[in-house]
């Protein structure tokens, strides 16, 4: 009710202004990144980590050194006025800095940069309190999540704040965290970590810092656009949202964001909420101001993410340390483990919403090697494929890019009816991309985006010999997955639960796949129709016979990994094995890629007029085509309110309004 009253005094207020009262605003700057994923190094376009000769060409993005050069730059244009800077989580996870050093490269960035407050992501729980603890331990920065309740046998007890409060430029700024509720189904708090629910918790933290007298309340959360604009920037209280875990692009210019920068949303006590987020991998830093009036209402928000392109030049002390901290496992990213004809995807978008390249050479490679014990399927989750493989020579390093969780194969016995559940599991949050979406192997699905999470799937066959048939409910199957997901992570409890004779402990995944890229060389990505998405009208490829699997090479001993710099050596790791040395065969040339469906002639000015979406189309793409001019791409999304904008489905018709 604080700001309902506000407002209204402050309409009563204006009467009087010309006796000589006046109401003194305040700006505030607001820098801030999330979900960074440890990508120490640059990245590339496939966000993998960028190479020499990119670096060269400019076509690098991010990384620790572009990032810190653009914090100071942002700074040093608004030196002597009102400047936060935040992180909303997820630094953990993601290349081989964290593999190695399980947090603390990252830590020792972000203490150069001057954090005022930081979150925590579910990837901070990843390794349980080994890593976390530590973490807050050396944090020069305060660590904010109301809902994150470490108890008292916990090393992280006393060290996680639910808010805290900063002066900057005389007036008191509340800061309040929050993580997303499902931190326990996908990473691994453990036993003395509690995360509670986020509205109730932020509420509270709310309502204490209004208490003191804070009336400029900032929420800096790890729980995803969709929420993050639906719920918590409807907190009363909540006057600004710094948000996370999604990997939303916010933009005002870019036609892929999935909202505006800043996003506004009506607070139920009559005010306006801006929400922010800065996509991921330090390619953005996300910049916006915020103009507070002197009871704490937002007047204005402006802004926009700023990319962290080649115009940033890295900071160069920086550069030399993150080569001080690669040298240990140089060797390791350079080894050479096969090639691949063609860029084999892995991205958040396709992984977590349909089948993909990556998803199927993850699940390939983990029946190849466990086929002899009976294993005919495989699920394989899309949030674990963490980046692309670009075309040509693949290294070592690429492969613990995509898999840098140190998983572990499982197999376990599971009912047809049960997988047939995991199925429905796996699609029930697709519009939240969540990352327990299934790719597979010796199984093929269809689901109906359309239905509701729980009745999504149909149409699943089983392969037998080189035909497919109905999955027979009632039989056992023999089922393989990573560890992670058959402990019940990403919300697979039914493999926890229902499944048989289970085992978790086989080989290192990113080895697996290592040494099925070996024996596959040169590797050919493909994308088969395993997975159909009904809604589409997609006619997906007849499947291919499988393809007779290729006898493993027996990996070599491991090689001891070379010291660690000065100070690092107490969270290394052994790394996995090799494939052994040998040259390559040629690679065989690329498959053409099918033409795309002809698109419909433009409508005539002023005529309403009708698309089928073709692959490759953008809102914004259609937007120049049918008016001229790609800023109206909004007009044709509002006509179309059933499709994502960064999702537009083949095959489905779009509304294209008239352009007058």
């Amino acid at each position: 009710m604080k700001k309902i009253a506000v407002i209204a005094a402050l309409s009563a207020s204006t009467l009087g202004l010309s006796a000589g009262a006046s109401f003194a605003d305040y700006t505030l700057n607001i820098l801030h990144f999330n979900d960074w994923h440890s990508r120490i190094e640059s990245n590339n376009k496939y966000e993998s980590t960028c190479s020499a000769e990119e670096e060269t060409k400019g076509e690098c993005v991010g990384g620790a050194a572009r990032l810190i050069t653009a914090i100071r730059q942002e700074r040093d244009k608004l030196k002597g006025q009102n400047v936060l800077l935040l992180n909303a989580g997820d630094n953990f996870q993601g290349s081989l800095f964290y593999t190695t050093y399980k947090g603390a490269a990252e830590e020792e960035f972000l203490n150069q940069m001057g954090l005022d407050a930081v979150t925590l992501g579910n990837h901070e729980f990843d390794d349980g309190e080994t890593a976390l603890v530590p973490y807050l331990d050396k944090a020069k920065f305060p660590v904010v999540s109301a809902n994150v309740i470490a108890n008292e046998k916990s090393g992280a007890h006393g060290k996680i704040k639910p808010s805290i409060v900063v002066e900057i430029g005389g007036q008191k700024i509340g800061i309040v965290g929050g993580i997303t509720n499902d931190t326990p189904e996908i990473a691994s708090p453990g036993p003395n970590i509690a995360i509670e629910d986020d509205v109730k918790s932020m509420t509270a933290a709310v309502e204490a810092l209004k208490a003191e007298g804070v009336n400029k309340i900032i929420a800096v959360t790890h729980i995803g656009y969709p929420r993050e604009r639906d719920v918590i920037a409807k907190i009363p209280g909540v006057d600004v949202v710094v948000g996370g875990h999604s990997h939303s692009l916010l933009s005002n210019t870019d036609p892929k964001a999935e909202g505006p920068y800043p996003t506004m949303v009506d607070n139920p006590d009559g005010y306006k909420v801006p929400v922010v987020q800065a996509a991921s991998y330090s390619k953005y830093l996300g910049e916006v101001k915020i103009v507070f009036d002197d009871n704490g209402v937002v007047k204005e928000a402006s802004g926009d993410p700023i990319h962290l392109d080649k115009s940033i030049t890295p900071d160069p002390q920086v550069l030399a340390r993150i080569k001080e901290l690669g040298a240990p496992i140089e060797e390791l990213k350079a080894k050479e483990v096969g090639e691949t004809t063609a860029a084999i995807d892995g991205s958040r978008e396709t992984c977590r919403a349909r089948e993909c390249s990556m998803g199927n050479l993850v699940s390939d490679a983990i029946l190849d090697r466990v086929k002899d014990q009976g294993v005919t399927i495989v699920f394989s989750n899309g949030g674990g494929l963490r980046a692309s493989i670009d075309q040509g020579k693949v290294t070592m390093g690429e492969v613990l890019t995509v898999l840098p969780f140190q998983n572990t194969v499982a197999t376990f016995k599971l009912a047809g009816k049960d997988v047939v559940a995991a199925l429905e599991n796996g699609t029930s949050q697709l519009e939240d991309g969540a990352g327990r979406f299934a790719q597979v192997a010796g199984l093929k699905y269809s689901f109906d985006k359309s239905k509701a999470p729980g009745s999504r799937i149909s149409d699943v066959l089983v392969a037998d010999g080189s035909n497919w048939v109905p999955i027979d409910e009632n039989k056992d199957y023999i089922v393989a997955t990573n560890n992670y997901v058959r402990q019940g992570g990403d919300g697979y409890k039914i493999f926890a639960e229902k499944a048989k004779d289970a085992y978790d402990y086989g080989p290192s995944l990113e080895q697996v796949v290592a040494d099925y890229l070996s024996a596959h060389s040169p590797y050919t990505p493909k994308v088969e129709g395993r997975i159909t998405e009904i809604a589409a009208n997609a006619a997906a490829e007849p499947a291919k016979p499988a393809e007779p699997a290729k006898p493993v090479e027996a990996a070599p001993a491991e090689p001891s990994m070379p010291a660690l710099p000065a100070g690092s050596n107490d969270i290394a790791n052994s790394p996995p094995s090799l494939p052994a040395d040998g040259a390559a065969p040629p690679a065989k040339p690329a498959e053409a890629a099918p033409s795309e469906p002809a698109k419909p002639a433009e409508a005539a000015p002023g005529a309403e007029t009708s698309h089928v979406i073709a692959r490759g189309d953008t809102y914004w793409d259609l937007a120049v085509k049918y008016y001229g001019d790609g800023t109206k791409w909004r007009k044709i999304a509002d006509a179309n309110p059933g499709q994502e904008p960064r999702r537009l489905l083949v095959g489905t018709t779009l509304k294209i309004p008239a352009a007058k």
